[in-house]
């Protein structure tokens, strides 16, 4: 009887372990079909179309430098160097982290596991399309720090975002937990 239930806890642990791998899998396929997409059937620098009025554009743009197009114009070897090689390093070392890792949560290795599907989906991009990452959401900020649009993103993009902020916000309720720990 304790050996069933130690074969099925051990399973339960390493179906929990596969699931945020599962899911990154899922949000990097996600990802290039939809800009497979977009090259296929959108011009680029054209929008695709508009839903809710102009709230949201399904455009074709394309960035060679990383977040808001920062490193656009700088040299093609140091691109590859801090937007290839560094992040290949930053993906691996979180893949082993999550991995490895005895002190993070459920959820924060599902956070990283959205952080790695970002990043792998522009790293793909960045290695096999020359013309630059692919992005393709664009929605509007109604003037709103003086800007019309937001600037365009991707799903790999959303990952990230999404990933980090829920990194960042199990951290700070993390550390709430273990201060309120230490006070009883």
């Amino acid at each position: 009887m304790e050996q069933d239930i130690a074969t099925i806890t051990r399973k339960r642990v390493r179906l929990a372990a596969l699931l945020p791998a599962l899911l990154s899998v899922a949000l990097i396929v996600a990802d290039q079909i939809s800009k497979n997409w977009i090259v296929a059937n959108v011009p680029m620098n054209t929008i695709a179309s508009r839903y809710m009025g102009d709230f949201i554009w399904i455009v074709h743009a394309r960035n060679l430098g990383i977040a808001f197009s920062i490193g656009d114009s700088i040299s093609r070897l140091l691109r590859i160097l801090l937007f290839i090689i560094l992040p290949a390093g930053f993906i691996t070392g979180a893949v082993v982290f999550s991995i490895v890792s005895k002190t993070i949560t459920l959820l924060q290795r599902y956070a990283i596991s959205l952080i790695i599907a970002g990043g792998a989906g522009n790293l793909i991009d960045r290695i096999f399309r020359p013309d630059g990452v692919i992005d393709f959401i664009s929605f509007s900020l109604f003037g709103i720090l003086g800007l019309d649009r937001f600037p365009t993103f991707n799903i790999a993009d959303l990952s990230i975002t999404i990933g980090a902020s829920i990194l960042l916000i199990s951290g700070f309720l993390m550390e709430e937990k273990v201060v309120s720990d230490d006070k009883r």
